[in-house]
């Protein structure tokens, strides 16, 4: 038997029905402040744009935090250099955009370096 998602004792569904206003009396503190003050401009924009949206949606909004009506949906998020494809699902409610759309990659050395000895140069690489 698959575990359904809840939110705190919510489901999908209830989720998708709440307001904004709802919905931010469940977030952490930070996340509710934010809803709670308000949408920027450039968010409301972003969120008319998102319910016409037939395509992967390109933002920089990595600020933006992940609410119901989004889920579903493949966003676009610029990482600084590239846009990072981010597929909405129920689990990633409440966190923002720019967490799923990492900036900095792990650094993969290729041998050693300067100051290394010269016994080092010589170990097998696996």
């Amino acid at each position: 038997m698959a575990k359904i998602f809840t939110y705190r004792g919510k489901n999908e569904e209830e989720l998708k029905k709440m307001s904004l206003e709802e919905f931010a009396k469940l977030l952490p503190s930070r996340e509710r402040r934010s809803l709670l003050r308000g949408l920027t401009e450039r968010q409301k924009k972003f969120l008319i744009r998102l319910r016409k949206a037939q395509k992967p949606l390109k933002t920089h909004l990595r600020e933006m935090i992940i609410i119901p009506e989004m889920i579903g949906k493949r966003i676009l998020v610029h990482n600084g250099k590239e846009w990072i494809p981010v597929d909405i699902k129920v689990e990633m409610i409440g966190h923002r955009l720019g967490e799923f759309a990492l900036t900095r990659k792990r650094v993969l050395h290729s041998a050693p370096g300067v100051g290394a000895t010269k016994s080092s140069k010589f170990l097998p690489l696996k």
